[in-house]
């Protein structure tokens, strides 16, 4: 997630201390700005963002609005820096027995969670009991990134973890059936943020809304579809960190909006800028633009359990009927690449060797008359009403897609929704064809392949919406994830990607390099390709 500097001087931390104290929950005059007699420390960034989280309970969130907020409350055990590298977080380090399946994994000491207790080995467990086990009185929700990277849950047949144990006061042993490739990147993603056992249980099905971890900020109050407001952790184990004494995360559904705001000085940072608008952010002095690298995909997903998607044919004829190269230029304005794999090019394991359909009209109709559909059909297009960084103008993408589909008798109705409730229909297979995104919370394809097309994701609700199922792929996925060797591993994904293209559930739409606009006063703001910024390190120069 983050990690920079360790130590700062006791004069820097004693002021920063002082800032936090004066600011309180409120606004201080300190939180105007921040930069004053060379200090980096105090004031308020408001961050403008196109929706609101569902959940603040990392461990059953999987949208990028909801994790955007839980990476400033909530540690990991390991996290990725801004170039993709592996490294200690909650964790100093790790050991691997001979048989490659036990984990002895070394904490870090003297860290608190926000509420003032200790963290330490038992947490961990703690944490780990109430992911992994059904019973536990403090497993509330779906938790689906620990089922689908852990084959299930305890009790599960096919559950990978055989032990999680506390030997010492900062030391944990992880005990798996089998070995697992990937098991220390599945220790960064941000869904296993170490949140406070004491406020677990004081909280229970609402800790969502009380977050407690022990990350740079800590959670003050939630409006919903309007602002989250986070403060300085007071108990924050990296001295000196976060430099700002308020975090506030506020919620401008469209994005033109968001830019005046920005312009009138209402937020700081906001995410979803039209990539049209960035040439008039880069001449504005009074604004910044820095692009994030490129660590994501957008796509349709065609439900291939419902007619007339079930058939290959179709799907293919589909892809061969976008002009993904137009969409492309006419809505990503140079800041993005049309895509033919559900792998970034940046990620190892990435097949170039795949071609992509290309823009055939006449192949397609071909197609769609073999598969029996020689006039075409009507089906609906599903969209989020708000941009995405995948999708910075759902909806008239979409509509430029419903155009292209119009020229093989395909005649679409596009139908949108807010951001929750499409997720929650999508997940539940209601509809027929759906735009959709990834953004990478590891620098692995497992996290990109396994659960979005392994057949094994297909249960609602699903994380693999095209609800695809193919045995092979499955397989290969399943075989990648208990190889170590990555030269092999490499080969079982460049062999399942060159099947999840003859079968096309998908219709791959681009990898995007998405804008960021930004204040001018706006300091130390890196951003992560996997969104998960480091915020800590961010302060306010005026």
């Amino acid at each position: 997630m983050r990690r920079g500097i360790y130590l700062w001087g006791s004069l820097l931390l004693a002021l920063s201390l002082v800032l936090s104290a004066c600011g309180g929950d409120g606004t201080s005059s300190n939180d105007s700005g921040s930069a004053q007699n060379g200090s980096k420390s105090g004031g308020t960034l408001i961050y403008g963002r196109g929706s609101d989280s569902l959940s603040l309970d990392p461990i059953n969130v999987t949208d990028g609005e909801s994790i955007r907020v839980t990476q400033n409350v909530f540690d990991t055990l390991f996290t990725y820096d801004k170039n993709l590298k592996l490294k200690p977080d909650l964790a100093t380090g790790y050991k691997v027995d001979g048989s490659g399946r036990t984990y002895t994994i070394n904490l870090r000491k003297n860290v608190k969670f926000q509420d003032g207790t200790d963290f330490d080995a038992k947490s961990v467990v703690f944490n780990w009991n109430r992911w992994s086990d059904p019973k536990n009185p403090y497993h509330n929700g779906d938790f689906p990134y620990y089922s689908f990277l852990y084959g299930g849950f305890r009790g599960d047949k096919n559950h990978l973890v055989e032990s999680v144990k506390a030997t010492g006061k900062y030391t944990v042993q992880i005990k798996l059936k089998k070995k697992t490739a990937a098991f220390i990147s599945y220790l960064s993603v941000s869904m296993f943020g170490i949140a406070s056992p004491s406020a677990v249980k004081k909280y229970g099905k609402d800790f969502k809304e009380h977050p407690v971890g022990t990350g740079p900020f800590q959670f003050v109050s939630w409006k919903r579809n309007d602002t989250i407001t986070l403060r300085k952790n007071k108990y924050y184990w990296e001295k000196g960190k976060p430099y700002l004494n308020k975090l506030i995360f506020k919620v401008i559904p469209d994005n033109s909006a968001r830019l005046s705001a920005l312009r009138s000085g209402e937020i700081d940072l906001m995410d979803g800028l039209n990539p049209s608008d960035a040439d008039s952010v880069k001449s504005n002095q009074q604004l910044q633009l820095i692009k994030r690298p490129s660590f994501n995909m957008s796509y349709i997903a065609m439900n291939t359990q419902k007619k007339p998607f079930n058939d290959p044919k179709v799907r293919q004829a589909v892809n061969m009927a976008i002009d993904k190269p137009a969409i492309v230029k006419a809505f990503y304005s140079g800041m993005a690449v049309p895509a033919k794999n559900p792998v970034p090019p940046t990620l190892w394991g990435y097949n170039d060797s795949v071609k992509d359909y290309g823009y055939h009209i006449k192949q397609a109709k071909k197609l769609l008359a073999e598969a029996g559909y020689p006039k075409g059909f009507h089906t609906t297009l599903w969209t989020m009403s708000n941009p995405r960084p995948y999708l910075p103008e759902p909806q008239k993408i979409a509509e430029a897609i419903q155009a292209d589909l119009a020229k093989i008798g395909i005649k679409i109705n596009v139908k949108s929704y807010e951001w929750s409730t499409y997720l929650d229909k999508t997940t539940a297979g209601e509809h027929t064809m759906a735009l959709y995104g990834w953004t990478g919370v590891m620098a692995d394809p497992d996290n990109f392949l396994y659960p979005n097309l392994s057949g094994t994701e297909t249960k609602k609700p699903a994380s693999n919406i095209a609800f695809y199922q193919n045995k092979e792929v499955t397989h290969l996925l399943e075989q990648a994830r208990v190889t170590l060797n990555q030269h092999k591993r490499i080969e079982l994904y460049k062999q399942a990607q060159s099947i999840i293209h003859k079968d096309a559930p998908w219709v791959l739409l681009a990898h995007t390099t998405q804008p960021i606009a930004m204040s001018a006063k706006v300091k130390g703001f890196e951003p992560h390709p996997m969104e998960t910024d480091a915020l800590e390190k961010v302060y306010l120069d005026q």
